[in-house]
């Protein structure tokens, strides 16, 4: 039996909660939040035990393995001390605010002979996973271009508080909601990011940048253009990919359809339990992984897509396009089962 513990009760845990419960050999059996009420509604979903300060879970819990649903500057600080007391580790994106803090994260981990994964939910959504299955069977040929367009709201109390201070969160809307476009399009692209180009908007009086535009060029010479809008008329979440010889289109709202030789069809129809399709498909790969399997989603990516938004930032204030020097070589799979020795 795993048993996973969650800190951070906010808006996903009773996504990973109900995604624990549906998995065998798995038991949520600790949540923790500073804010004692909040890990009680969550608790609930499965009979866990409550606490308000995550060392004392880390120490007392009997866990295996937690999940890091907190602030992004607190994962590091997390993540190492999960890897001091022998736990793995699934932790929220972005991976953490800094590349430097990737690398402590990686570097302790293997040290620790710990898994690390990050939740790139992306990956795992249904009308996603559809998209990449077409791209896969390859009838509509090489990727050429993508365009991605999602709406957010970065208005003040929109969001809890640490969302607007650039030292906890990283930063603003890029930062949060630009990361998962960037993740999904440089999944659906095929290739890292050699360079970016940005502008950046701070509206409503708020601190952090509340909408974004980014521009990349792929390694593989595939155009990306990103645009994050807070606050517009009609909410979007829409990836456009354009490929040789057709396209596609994804959206949690209109779902996956495919556009080829002037005739369109659906291969993915919306459903309402999708999202918690998702975090239930990459709890899976998670626990997956703890038994000698290879993620989905690498760290090396991960770490990817946090060096590219703070690339844009520099870009944004720069006003000209900022390289991205090629990533360090892959981190190897693990070779051995890292279930040896728990609960």
């Amino acid at each position: 039996m795993i048993r996973l513990g969650i800190i951070g009760a906010g808006a996903v845990a009773h996504f990973h909660a109900l995604s624990a419960g549906r998995i065998n050999g798995v038991e949520l059996g600790a949540v923790c939040d500073l804010r004692e009420e909040a890990a009680r509604e969550v608790a609930r979903l499965c009979g866990a035990e409550v606490y308000t300060d995550y060392l004392e879970m880390y120490r007392s819990a009997g866990l295996d393995a937690v999940i890091i649903n907190t602030p992004h500057a607190l994962h590091l600080e997390m993540v190492l001390a999960a890897a001091d007391h022998g736990l793995h580790v699934l932790v929220e994106k972005p991976m953490a605010t800094t590349v430097e803090d990737c690398d402590d994260m990686v570097r302790a981990c293997g040290k620790a002979g710990v898994a690390l994964a990050i939740g790139q939910i992306q990956h795992f959504l249904p009308e996603k996973i559809a998209a990449e299955k077409v791209l896969a069977g390859g009838e509509l040929g090489r990727v050429l271009m993508i365009r991605d367009y999602r709406s957010t709201d970065y208005r003040p109390g929109t969001r809890p508080d640490w969302f607007f201070s650039k030292r906890m969160a990283g930063g603003g809307a890029l930062m949060n909601i630009g990361g998962h476009c960037l993740d999904r399009t440089v999944w659906f692209g095929g290739a890292e990011v050699e360079s970016v180009s940005a502008g950046t908007l701070s509206r409503f009086g708020a601190p952090v940048e509340t909408d974004g535009a980014l521009s990349l060029t792929l390694r593989n010479g595939v155009h990306v253009t990103i645009s994050v809008v807070s606050d517009p008329p009609a909410r979007v979440d829409e990836v456009l990919i354009v490929c040789e010889n057709g396209s596609i289109s994804t959206s949690p709202a209109g779902g996956t359809l495919v556009r080829s030789n002037g005739v369109s069809r659906t291969v993915w129809e919306p459903r309402p339990e999708d999202i918690q399709e998702g975090f239930f498909l990459q709890l899976q790969d998670f626990i997956t992984m703890l038994d000698g399997g290879v993620p989905k989603v690498s760290v090396e990516h991960a770490r990817h897509i946090v060096q590219v938004i703070l690339a844009a930032y520099d870009a944004a204030e720069s006003g000209t396009a900022v390289g991205i020097p090629p990533a360090r070589q892959p981190i190897p799979a693990v070779s051995r089962s890292l279930l040896n020795g728990v609960h």
